[in-house]
């Protein structure tokens, strides 16, 4: 293989880890914030949820800011094509996550009970929100997105708001949820003590089973589904170029990939296997193991669907031999490999502050010794 073209594979499978790392980090913090009203049924309780991760939420963010720099700069045609596209729902996707800082700051500045039960339910929606619209982005990308391209390489999208909350994108949004609401209530457990930690196992039980229901409900839907394939054209080591190709829609093709290397199928077995384990281990009150085995269920799933679709990663329905593959759609081979260089550098710096943060930061959160610090949220 060509250098240029193991570069765009190597930062394929660079942002495969990155959205893993948003979702298993940035889901977590989402679903506490989702289920926080659940978690606490006082003030102090959920005083005590919300510091579990007030050391850690903001810092999490970074994989959001890393996975939307990793497409600006390694496959801008996508982020032209998504961001102009798909406008509407990014800005509800920021709106919704700007009440989460303002939700942690302010809510406990006042004593009136409405003053914090307004902020609760905010918080409750920005952890809500952004995960339906994650797991709803995935299923769309699954679909086909309606966009198209003129001579100019000006990228026109055809569809609408409503259309993108589809019913299949709205499974891919409660499964997404789901796997959020497990990964936030194995964090509760870890640093929870009492009914929060019982709350929390009983919740992170039910949400993982919903998790494997709608994972394989996904499943059989996709093996019906029109997936696409390329028939002539895609250059493996061809320039950015996404008009000189012919792709074919066909029912069930998304699954083309595991019949031609049946060793993919581990990537949702992973699912399946550390999901149920986890499931387990949060009944057997081992919330740590709980904790890495949901990490472990949220790459088998974007993992499934990186390998259902490779090569594609924004295919178009209003024009499928212009959808956008990790062959025509990367950035040169010169600045693939500098953001090479520099990505093994900083991302190991990041998890290892990462997780020096968590480590300094251990321990159990009560409502007693939250209400006697004067730094607490």
């Amino acid at each position: 293989m060509e250098l240029y073209a193991l570069l765009k594979v190597i930062w394929w499978l660079i942002l495969g880890v990155l959205l893993a790392g948003l979702a298993v980090m940035v889901g977590m913090d989402m679903g506490i914030g989702a289920a926080l009203r659940y978690f606490g049924r006082t003030d102090g309780e959920r005083r005590a949820v919300l510091n579990m991760i007030g050391p850690h939420w903001d810092g999490n963010q970074v994989w959001f800011i890393l996975g939307g720099g990793a497409v600006f700069a390694a496959w801008p045609m996508i982020y032209a094509t998504a961001f102009s596209g798909l406008y509407v729902v990014m800005l509800l996707l920021l709106w919704s996550m700007i009440v989460r800082p303002l939700g942690f700051e302010y809510r406990s500045k006042l004593p009136s009970p409405v003053w914090r039960s307004t902020w609760d339910w905010g918080l409750c929606v920005s952890g809500l929100l952004p995960m339906v619209i994650f797991g709803a982005a995935i299923g769309n990308m699954l679909l086909g997105v309606p966009f198209h391209f003129n001579w100019r390489l000006e990228s026109w999208y055809t569809g609408s708001f409503i259309s993108l909350f589809n019913p299949f994108a709205i499974l891919c949004g409660l499964m997404s949820l789901s796997l959020a609401l497990y990964q936030g209530s194995a964090m509760v457990m870890n640093r929870g003590e009492g009914a929060v930690r019982t709350r929390a196992s009983a919740l992170g039980a039910v949400s993982g089973i919903m998790a494997l229901v709608l994972f394989t409900a996904g499943g059989l839907w996709v093996a019906r589904l029109p997936g696409y394939v390329v028939t002539a054209g895609d250059d493996p080591s061809g320039p950015a170029m996404p008009l000189h190709k012919t792709v074919a829609v066909t029912a069930g093709a998304w699954l083309h990939n595991f019949t031609a290397h049946p060793v993919l199928w581990l990537v949702p077995a992973l699912t399946y296997v550390s999901v149920l384990a986890g499931t387990w281990a949060l009944r057997r009150g081992w919330s740590h193991v709980a904790w890495w085995l949901g990490a472990a269920g949220w790459i088998g799933t974007i993992g499934t669907v990186g390998a259902a679709m490779f090569p594609f990663m924004m295919p178009s329905s209003s024009n499928p031999s212009q959808s956008l593959t990790v062959w025509d759609a990367s950035s040169s081979q010169t600045t693939l490999l500098w953001m090479l260089g520099w990505t093994v550098v900083f991302v190991p710096i990041i998890l290892t502050y990462t997780s020096w943060a968590f480590w300094v930061m251990r321990g159990k959160v009560t409502p007693e010794r939250v209400e006697g610090d004067d730094h607490a949220y």
